[in-house]
């Protein structure tokens, strides 16, 4: 799914009818997955975008191959990626293996399979996000990304959801569960959706 609501066949505007002004807070690109919020809230959207203002952002990451200590400590420090078309060393992350495997939806295209080549999860927590971010990092250390998704932002948390579940959450536990503080008015509310 497209996260935009008009143009190709499947974006946001087939999980149900959003008001005008409603939006999505960051994106997700047509090969990841995962947590998303949708939002008519600009000063939402300008807390979590704003690249000064850094909130933690988990992802759960599917690589080829098994990376050593020594490849989750380069992660974990910051690791030089290319970012238009210029070096940028990333922030220090939190970096570490998922065991158990975590329960998903299967994928539409499923990834590729190689009996081979051994795949394992990761959980990669971000306080930025640049663009393919976390693809570029685990490809710099030599474990390219197969299945990406976005688990968590702060503490909104896609446990309990299904894959393309909307759930409408009130602004004033959104701010508290991202952490911020002084929230304006109430508004129609916050969506996510898996």
């Amino acid at each position: 799914m497209l996260t935009q609501f008009s143009g190709e066949e499947f974006t946001l505007a087939s999980l149900g009818d959003f008001p005008k002004e409603v939006y999505p807070v960051g994106r997700l690109d047509k090969d990841s997955e995962g947590l998303l919020l949708l939002t008519d809230d600009k000063g939402l959207n300008h807390q979590l975008l704003n690249p000064r203002f850094g909130h933690q952002r988990t992802y759960y990451v599917q690589v080829e191959g098994i990376p050593s200590p020594e490849a989750l400590a380069q992660l974990q420090q910051g690791v030089t990626i290319q970012v238009d078309g210029k070096p940028y060393r990333t922030k220090p992350a939190v970096a570490k293996l998922l065991d158990p495997v975590p329960t998903l939806p299967e994928r539409n295209p499923p990834i590729r399979y190689r009996a081979s080549i051994p795949d394992c999860w990761l959980a990669l927590t971000l306080i930025e996000g640049k663009n393919r971010q976390v693809r570029k990092m685990t490809a710099a250390v030599g474990f390219p990304t197969l299945r990406l998704v976005r688990f968590s932002m702060e503490k909104i948390t896609l446990d309990g959801m299904e894959a393309g579940e909307v759930r409408e959450l009130s602004q004033e536990l959104v701010y508290r569960s991202l952490g911020l503080t002084g929230f304006a008015q109430p508004r129609s509310g916050t969506k996510k959706y898996k």
